[in-house]
């Protein structure tokens, strides 16, 4: 018989830092009590997924005990036929958080370095801090990514660095000349991300979501979900386009069958669905600009967005602050996204909803701030 083995009493313990790490924590999604509920704190669409996504959703059904594709193939060729691109280079996860944590873990150790902006994705810092890397952060300039407060903080010790563009959640946005300015500064083995979540919703001639620089150089990936303007968050799918040596590297310790079959047909259906998508596009341009001028007239400032939601800034004074309207908006079952965690913890962040629940938001800020609703239309 083998000898038994010595074991110390305690618990298996994580690598050190582990525990250090501040958990992701969503935004409210669910009030006590019973009622409908207008929820504008996750940044999902209002006109929900495309009726072809679902219809092809449910077309799996019959298929659950068999695989999917473990590359998915015929997502990523959809993608590659509607932006483009080399179906080779683009690589596909479970939501595009799980590209960001896997380009970490490929490219990120202890004793390196990765930069994120002041007021970026919270994601960035747990997947450098998990991977034992040390994180820094650039400031912001106007609640906006500064090109040169970023290379300012590269060092010797620098891998990577985290853009997200537009950034949530501030709405703001670096024009691509800014962009490529950020790359030409970067050393050659600094991995550039840059994160295009709400890429589809920007309407400025001077954007660009990345695609282009990553098929210019090794150095720069472009990431994007079907989450946001897609309407397909429950599914989770991101894709990422990246280098050739970079999509290699992550389809290497990436899980084979990573995306579901369901989610691989919902998103190739919701790419084919081009009018959905163009509703989308309009109803957030006909209400961004509309609720931000309405909010001002209610003494509320809003951060410039060019995303689908906006940073709505509120007093630092009693019975007017953000927490204080975060409560009032509750008791008439409206949840907006407390923002804190991101250093503003005198502003709320409202996604555009349908125009019920836009008005629904509008009507209750107006009560709280005291302001006659008449005189905010």
């Amino acid at each position: 018989m083998a000898a038994k083995i010595a074991r110390a009493t305690s618990a298996p313990a994580p690598r050190p830092g582990i525990l250090d790490i501040a958990p992701y924590v969503p935004g409210t999604s669910a009030l006590p009590g019973a009622g409908p509920i207008v929820k504008l704190s996750s940044n999902e669409t209002p006109l929900g997924p495309s009726p072809q996504a679902i219809v092809a959703y449910l077309n799996e059904a019959p298929h659950l005990s068999r695989y999917p594709n473990g590359s998915a193939q015929p997502l990523r060729e959809a993608l590659a036929a509607e932006h483009d691109l080399n179906a080779a280079r683009i690589v596909c996860g479970a939501g595009s958080d799980e590209l960001l944590n896997l380009l970490a873990a490929a490219y990120l150790g202890p004793g390196d370095e990765a930069i994120y902006t002041e007021h970026g994705f919270l994601v960035y810092k747990i997947a450098i801090l998990a991977r034992g890397a040390t994180p820094v952060v650039a400031p912001e300039t106007n609640h906006t990514a500064d090109v040169d407060a970023i290379l300012a903080r590269v060092t010797p010790a620098t891998r990577m660095v985290f853009l997200a563009n537009p950034n949530n959640p501030t709405g703001t946005y670096l024009p691509y000349a800014e962009i490529e300015r950020l790359h030409a500064g970067l050393p050659d083995d600094v991995l550039l991300v840059l994160d295009a979540a709400y890429a589809e919703y920007v309407l400025k001639d001077d954007y660009e979501a990345g695609a282009a620089l990553v098929a210019a150089n090794d150095n720069v990936v472009m990431t994007r979900t079907f989450s946001k303007i897609y309407g397909l968050a429950s599914l989770r799918i991101g894709w990422a386009y990246c280098p050739d040596a970079i999509a290699d590297t992550l389809n290497r310790i990436r899980g084979p069958f990573n995306l579901t079959g369901p989610s691989i047909a919902a998103g190739v259906a919701a790419i084919g669905d081009r009018a959905h998508l163009e509703a989308a596009i309009a109803h957030n341009k006909a209400w961004l600009g509309d609720t931000a001028a309405k909010l001002e007239t209610l003494g509320l400032k809003t951060t410039p967005s060019v995303a689908n939601f906006l940073l709505v800034h509120f007093p630092d004074v009693a019975g007017k602050t953000a927490r204080e309207a975060d409560a009032f908006l509750h008791q008439r079952r409206i949840i907006l996204r407390r923002v804190e965690e991101y250093g503003f913890p005198h502003a709320l962040r409202m996604t555009i909803g349908t125009e019920a629940e836009n008005t629904a938001a509008l009507e209750a800020l107006s009560a709280f701030m005291g302001v006659d609703s008449a005189d905010a239309s």
